[in-house]
């Protein structure tokens, strides 16, 4: 059987460094944080007071209030996200087969606000169960592809990836299956993720999983760095329409890129750390090359996983070296997650899309926050410290890697 192509024909993000993709990619570029203090409740007593939150965002400006109030915010942004790679893609849905349009979603938590919420009503009260109707669609995770397709009548495949943060880069290579293989002409996929909350803030802070450099926020995720102590937590969602090639080309459509394959692996080792030696992250990143049938050499950047954790970021550049050996020293490694955060179960689809941008545009985005080297990190790796840098990027690779030691990789091209 002969495998169709798949393409990129739209992107939507909303982040917390742009609502927009464009105001995404410009943000990008110019190394902008997204890191601020916590506007969402009160933080006086936790460990770290402060995270990636969406900026002068207002969901009514784009769902009615109705609407919205039955939506966890995860599920609000799917919407919002999904709906601007819809027009940017400019499909017909007049004219398009809706049976063979599928929505495939990264969630690696879901509704957590509408969880926490509904579980403090009860604790205050007086033991009686008056939880609100809406509570349990709100707050499962399969529900932010669900309203999409609701919304927009697509009947095609429909579900949600949950892979910790390795979700929405499992549902982009679930979709690109999904289309390769003939089961659908386009799908929707990315991811969405609002776990700043009072229980997504604790939970990680008991873990010591989040920096807790209170004095200085936008500086805090510094993947990389020596001082680096722990990840900077971001919201937001990214959307990406793929397309089987043939479909897209005879309507005209424009291709952002060409997604020719991903990988999949699990580390086998620890609920949350890394393996040290990166077996896993190995690999993932040979199972991609594999899967799109590219040489190491080919490779012109990599978004990396690059959590700005002490152990994760040695962890991914150590097998980076051993995957692409002396070539690594030519490729354009960085971590979008030093400006926007990471964004959990939503990073691989945001950070697919600054992927594709850097190769339509020709600049990788920086690696922010950057003063003091790493005697663990090999000092020959380009990782685009503090400046974009100019680059005709052909070949990029995304990592995402997830707790439970889940591994995912996607990789795009420019279109021949």
């Amino acid at each position: 059987m002969e495998l169709k192509r798949v393409v990129v024909t739209g992107l939507g993000a909303l982040t917390p460094i742009g609502n927009t993709k464009d105001e995404f990619w410009d943000a990008l570029i110019s190394g902008k944080s997204g890191a601020a203090p916590i506007t969402y409740f009160d933080t006086e007593k936790f460990k770290t007071k402060f995270a990636c939150e969406l900026k002068n965002f207002n969901v009514e400006d784009f769902i009615n209030r109705k609407d919205a109030r039955k939506m966890d915010r995860f599920a609000q942004y799917a919407m919002v996200a999904s709906d601007e790679a819809i027009v940017d893609s400019k499909l017909d849905l007049e004219k398009v087969n809706k049976l063979r349009v599928g929505v495939i979603w990264g969630a690696g938590i879901g509704g957590l606000e509408t969880f926490q919420q509904e579980v403090l009503n009860f604790a205050d009260g007086d033991g009686t169960p008056r939880f609100n109707p809406f509570f349990i669609p709100k707050m499962i995770a399969d529900i932010a592809p669900g309203n999409i397709s609701i919304k927009h009548g697509f009947m095609g495949p429909n579900y949600t990836t949950v892979s910790a943060c390795a979700s929405s880069a499992n549902a982009i290579f679930d979709s690109l299956n999904m289309i390769r293989l003939g089961h659908c002409d386009v799908i929707v996929t990315g991811g969405s993720e609002a776990a700043v909350t009072i229980a997504g803030m604790g939970g990680f802070n008991a873990m010591h999983a989040l920096s807790t450099r209170n004095e200085s926020p936008e500086t805090a995720s510094r993947p990389f760095d020596a001082t680096r102590d722990g990840f900077v937590l971001g919201e937001g969602a990214g959307a990406i329409i793929l397309e089987e090639y043939e479909h897209a080309k005879a309507r005209g459509a424009k291709i952002y890129a060409e997604l020719l394959g991903g990988g999949l692996s699990s580390d086998a080792h620890h609920m949350t750390a890394p393996h040290p030696d990166g077996i896993g992250v190995i690999a993932v990143m040979k199972n991609c090359l594999e899967n799109a049938g590219i040489k190491p050499e080919e490779v012109d950047h990599i978004n990396t996983h690059g959590t700005s954790t002490p152990l994760g970021d040695v962890a991914e550049l150590k097998a980076i070296s051993e995957v692409f050996g002396d070539h690594a020293q030519n490729i354009n490694i960085n971590s979008t997650k030093s400006m926007t955060g990471h964004l959990l179960g939503a990073a691989g689809a945001i950070e697919s899309i600054a992927s594709i941008l850097a190769m339509e545009h020709g600049i990788v985005p920086p690696t922010i926050n950057h003063k003091v080297v790493d005697e663990n990190i090999d000092p020959k790796l380009n990782l685009t410290l503090n400046k974009a840098q100019k680059r005709d990027v052909k070949v990029v690779m995304s990592n995402t890697f997830g707790f439970g030691g889940h591994n995912a990789c996607v990789l795009f091209k420019k279109l021949d």
